[in-house]
């Protein structure tokens, strides 16, 4: 058992290192930082202090033990360097897990070398991940490094949900079926949802919408994920900033044949210039509002089909489900544009869902609810903590509550 509260949360992405080191005691921030652009000349570190102060670095950061040498050099200026004995785990936020990792997971070389044999179902994140690993590993070999699975969350969703229906034998050598991305904060969420409703999260089912420039959605019954709306890759699912989201699958192979798009090309078009982006140029909702405000067609229909997704996705949850008793919008978009919330569950009176539309403007970093009290289903606008979900798993491994 540790006797450290600080848990320092990493997420390592090709070209950046996202940081906070957070006191379990309460919750609060101890320190906070990005690491941006390594591996190019001109990289760039911002550490937020406790306080709130912010430290500029500039420079090269030629690989990740250079960034998480900065990282640790800013956190020993706050006091708070890598050696604290306050320092109890470091917990790294790991993109895919498969259906092996269902839980929080001290790092060890087997562990490891499972989150690498997936690096083909994961192959512009789990890499990443890893580096951060070994990267911290041989900072801190004697400090619990512990791996929080974006899919972990998912595992739970029926093998009838999970299965896509193509051959079996086909399926299983290549591990294809339904995985599902951001569940860290889709677990988050759903819970936070419930302790703002004043229930257990035991007997509530909600639709999480997790809506930022990526976009999921997730089924939760009683706390359990029984549906997610990303699946193999974090491609299937609602329209998003530069992804198509659900797509015909012949539209590959007519792209190819027809169109004589390679299969590179082909994956580079749906995942990096589809989307918002791909039907109006921007994958901003703000600009794209703004846009629609000034009679742009283009932007009004980026913003039609994005709101359509969301409401077939609404809808099919609410018949896995059977019962709503809450939706939950979040992360980017989710929490801040109000007119995406009523779009999204504007003609639903039917199934119990109405929006305030005084209590839906209302812009705040508080989780609260924005439908009015007589609905049958809450409306709630809940801000994901993924950092803090990570440091809640990992300190609670590392201290053996789990």
């Amino acid at each position: 058992m540790t006797e450290g509260t600080l848990v320092l949360v990493l997420n390592a992405g090709s070209s950046s290192v996202k940081y906070q080191l957070i006191d379990m005691l309460d919750g609060s921030r101890a320190a906070a930082g990005l690491v941006e652009r390594i591996g190019e000349p001109a990289g760039r570190l911002v550490h937020t202090a406790a306080d709130g102060a912010e430290r500029e670095l500039l420079g090269a950061f030629p690989d990740h033990t250079a960034a998480l040498d900065a990282v640790a050099a800013e956190l020993a200026a706050d006091g708070l360097g890598l050696d604290s004995p306050r320092l109890a785990a470091i917990g790294h936020r790991v993109v895919h897990g498969g259906r092996r990792f269902t839980a929080p997971t001290v790092v060890t070389d087997e562990v490891l070398a499972e989150v690498r044999r997936l690096i083909p179902v994961a192959p512009l994140h789990n890499p990443a991940n890893i580096t951060g690993i070994e990267v911290a590993r041989r900072l801190r070999p004697d400090l619990p490094q512990v791996a929080v699975f974006d899919t972990a969350f998912h595992t739970t969703v029926p093998e009838h949900a999970a299965r896509y229906a193509i051959d079996r034998a086909v399926a299983d050598e290549h591990r294809v079926r339904r995985y599902g991305f951001h569940g860290t904060s889709h677990r988050y969420v759903s819970r936070a949802t419930a302790r703002l409703l004043g229930r257990d999260p035991a007997e509530l089912n909600v639709i999480v919408l997790h809506l930022g420039n990526g976009a999921s959605a997730s089924a939760v019954a009683g706390g359990v994920c029984v549906e997610t709306s990303m699946g193999l890759t974090p491609l299937e699912g609602l329209v998003m900033g530069t992804r198509s989201g659900d797509v015909d699958p012949g539209l590959v192979f007519h792209l190819h044949r027809v169109g004589g798009l390679t299969v590179d090309e082909i994956d580079d078009l749906l995942n990096r210039r589809s989307g918002l982006l791909g039907l109006c140029g921007d994958n901003d909702m703000r600009e794209i509002l703004r846009r629609a405000g000034e009679g742009d067609q283009a932007a009004q229909l980026a913003f039609d089909a994005y709101v359509h997704r969301l409401r077939k996705y609404i809808g099919a949850y609410y018949a896995v489900l059977g019962r709503v008793d809450a939706i939950a919008f979040t992360a980017g978009v989710g929490e801040n544009a109000a007119p995406v919330r009523a779009a999204a569950c504007a003609g639903l009176e039917a199934l119990g869902i109405e929006i305030d539309a005084e209590l839906n403007s209302v812009r705040s970093r508080e989780a609260r609810v924005v439908s009015p009290a007589y609905a049958r289903v809450a409306v709630a606008v809940v801000p994901t903590d993924e950092e803090l979900e990570i440091a809640q798993q990992a300190f609670a491994l590392v201290r053996g509550d789990t």
